[in-house]
């Protein structure tokens, strides 16, 4: 097992254990290999079905994107987005609440690229490095966090803008330092 994936095992483990059930609201139309069960409706009146973290094999999601920018993606980005189909993973870290951007099915691929794809042009336009996306921060925020593709540092960012600043030399150690938290329902 890779070194990104056995950490995001690892947090994996860790989330469930803070989270026993997890749910998400049901949508026929947007299912998912994580889902577990059938759909049933929560005390609030609204259809919601069980997930849990699922693990998936490594895949080529990043060619078309690769090819889109003529370049290749970080390895850890790779290995970070092949390693489970889940839903958004919460977490604290030195810098806040971090909630994680996971695939729920082959489809959020096709929708991950494409903002992959927008992101790139906005920071052509301001003259940054590439980097690649992978957390939001408070819900409240406009920042996320990023893996830089030429070095795999992670770094906050503001959408359209030069970096904020580096937060960690490398994702498997960021991801290493994660608390999981109670999930956003």
């Amino acid at each position: 097992m890779s070194t990104i994936k056995l950490a995001l095992s690892n947090l994996m483990e860790r989330y469930q254990d803070e989270n026993p059930l997890l749910l998400q609201p049901y949508d026929p139309e947007w299912r998912s290999p994580c889902e577990q069960g059938s759909p049933f409706t929560d005390s609030s009146g609204q259809q919601v079905i069980s997930w849990a973290p699922t693990v998936r094999s490594p895949s080529n999601d990043f060619t078309g994107l690769e090819n889109a920018l003529e370049t290749s993606i970080h390895a850890d980005i790779k290995e970070y987005f092949s390693g489970f189909w889940s839903g958004p993973v919460e977490t604290s870290s030195s810098e806040g609440h971090v909630s994680l951007i996971l695939l729920w099915n082959q489809e959020d691929i096709d929708r991950l690229v494409e903002n992959l794809i927008g992101h790139s042009l906005a920071q052509k336009r301001s003259q940054s490095a590439l980097s690649i996306f992978f957390a939001c921060t408070e819900p409240d925020s406009e920042l996320f966090i990023t893996v830089r593709n030429s070095d795999g540092v992670v770094q906050l960012e503001k959408p359209g803008h030069k970096p904020v600043r580096e937060i960690e030399d490398s994702l498997l150690t960021f991801l290493g330092r994660l608390t999981p938290v109670a999930a956003v329902t």
